[in-house]
């Protein structure tokens, strides 16, 4: 087989692609790979969680509990780095996505015993 095969040519542009995307994750400060990452937990959170346009057909609160959780967990090992303007915005919408979580759910957990509460400690 040739260098210049169809395979060998994908293989050169994955590799290509692969290098380009390290090269670009490698001058993206932390502080935006976590709030990002929070952004996206936090949106996928809200839907699961009956927040969205099609409640009936997107609600899981089985999900919504997984997401919340790593959520929680995420924005509060990262909240000493992130300072506090990009804290208290995580904090401020966990809280609101722990409020709808437990308005949602038909057995409301007991407080202190919701989503992501192990992490944040009781919300009511």
């Amino acid at each position: 087989m040739s260098d210049t095969s169809p395979i060998s040519d994908g293989h050169n542009h994955e590799e290509e692609a692969i290098a380009g995307a390290t090269r670009d994750i490698a001058e993206v400060p932390a502080v935006e790979v976590i709030t990002t990452t929070a952004v996206h937990l936090m949106s996928a959170a809200a839907v699961k969680t009956g927040l969205a346009d099609d409640p009936e057909q997107q609600t899981d609160l089985d999900e919504a509990r997984k997401l919340i959780d790593a959520l929680a967990g995420l924005v509060t090992a990262s909240a000493a780095h992130l300072g506090d303007q990009h804290a208290r915005s995580l904090r401020d919408g966990l809280r609101s996505l722990q409020l709808a979580f437990r308005e949602a759910s038909p057995f409301p957990d007991e407080i202190g015993k919701g989503p992501g509460e192990k992490y944040t400690g009781p919300v009511n």
